[in-house]
């Protein structure tokens, strides 16, 4: 449970998220130009990264408040603030990101102290090693694997479609260590190790994230870096993942919910006028826009509450992608037949939408979570949309 002030965090990141959109056609073309966003210091990325108390000297403060961003609640506002400029930097900027929920419930004392300790470094990218080329996010069926090569153990396999992993310092790599639902384990991995091979993929949406793949040629491992090594085996590996998505499918929410909130903004500031018909349906949206930012909020509460129940956080996502999906289609249209063409702004956030669809489960992912959920008697309380 947060005790920040949000509407006041929210006011505050106005400023950042407006930085960000002036930079994000200039990242769009070339995700290089980041590092001219990072430099301007417009984007506290660090103080934003979610770092527990006493990482940062200089943590983000809020009518004089410290503000850590380290609950699921602050993180759908300060997502969707910064997704009104350009979602893809808010997942592509440096910091703990997904690595950091994970290593938040699995890593011990020293692990936790490792990986953020090396992280507060300004310009350190983390990544997520789950994604496979054939398995996708199906973590009961990873086929990369903890072997042992000379008496040691290494990894070996191949992830794909991996944010930032091509410029990262260190991750996390889910890999399997031995047959069955309890043999999958998540390992902390430096990538300057030898065998670590990873490289950039071209995307046509949500650029700055630089999505990547990576090799792992018997990258070697040790003892310390099994995370959840003090905990039953029941309680790591897949765990991890799971708790992992369900925390973070609310951000990613959040950041459909601002880039459909920048699209309405978009049309009405570049038309001064609009037939009855296209108001009502702008004033749809709008409402439609407020009852998904509402869901998004519960959902959030919800997984700060309990992360092991991924129904709020599934039914988000879903209600908000659906809605972007169409909002970044129908706006163009208004604004005359060439309008991607020429509002490039406006056809960056129709290609973003696609990449917010891959993150964390599609849709298709999420709905059955849902009925799941529902079936078991779960979020009976809430009203999905």
């Amino acid at each position: 449970m947060t005790t920040v002030d949000l509407v006041a965090l929210r006011d505050h990141l106005r400023p950042v998220g407006a930085a960000l959109r002036e930079h994000a056609l200039a990242i769009d073309a070339d995700p290089a130009a980041l590092q001219v966003l990072l430099d301007s210091g417009d984007l506290p990325y660090r103080q934003l990264g979610g770092f527990p108390p006493g990482y940062l000297d200089d943590p983000l403060r809020v009518r004089g408040v410290p503000v850590h961003v380290r609950t699921c609640v602050e993180r759908v506002v300060v997502a969707e603030a910064l997704a009104w400029g350009d979602a893809s930097v808010v997942v592509g900027a440096p910091g703990p990101s997904m690595s950091g929920v994970v290593l938040d419930d699995l890593a011990d004392d020293e692990q936790r102290d490792r990986f953020y300790r090396r992280v507060a470094q300004p310009g350190t990218w983390t990544f997520f090693g789950l994604t496979e080329p054939d398995r996708g996010s199906d973590a009961a069926a990873l086929e990369t694997a903890v072997v042992e090569a000379d008496g040691a153990p290494v990894l070996r396999g191949h992830k794909k479609y991996v944010g930032n992993v091509a410029r990262a310092s260190l991750g996390v790599v889910f890999a399997r260590h031995r047959p069955g639902p309890l043999g999958v384990g998540v390992y902390l991995v430096d990538t300057d190790r030898p065998g670590f091979d990873a490289a950039p993929l071209v995307t046509t949406g949500m650029r700055a994230v630089q999505l990547g793949e990576v090799r792992l040629h018997d990258v070697p491992l040790l003892a310390q870096d099994t995370l959840g090594r003090h905990l039953s085996p029941s309680r790591r590996g897949l765990l991890g993942a799971v708790r992992t998505f369900n925390r973070l499918r609310p951000v990613v929410a959040s950041l459909a919910v601002g880039v459909t909130q920048a699209a309405l903004d978009y049309v009405r500031a570049e038309r001064s006028s609009f037939t009855a018909d296209e108001r009502w349906r702008l004033e749809t949206f709008d409402d439609r826009l407020h009852t998904a930012r509402a869901l998004v909020n519960q959902a959030a509460r919800a997984a700060d509450a309990d992360p092991a129940d991924g129904t709020l956080p599934a039914a988000a996502k879903a209600t908000a992608l659906d809605l972007a999906e169409e909002v970044t289609h129908a706006v163009p249209a208004l604004l005359g037949p060439g309008a991607r063409w020429e509002h490039p702004y406006l056809d960056k956030l129709v290609r973003d939408v696609p990449g917010l669809e891959m993150m964390e489960g599609t849709r298709t992912v999420q709905r059955l979570t849902l009925a799941q959920g529902w079936l078991q008697g779960r979020a009976r309380h809430a009203e999905l949309v």
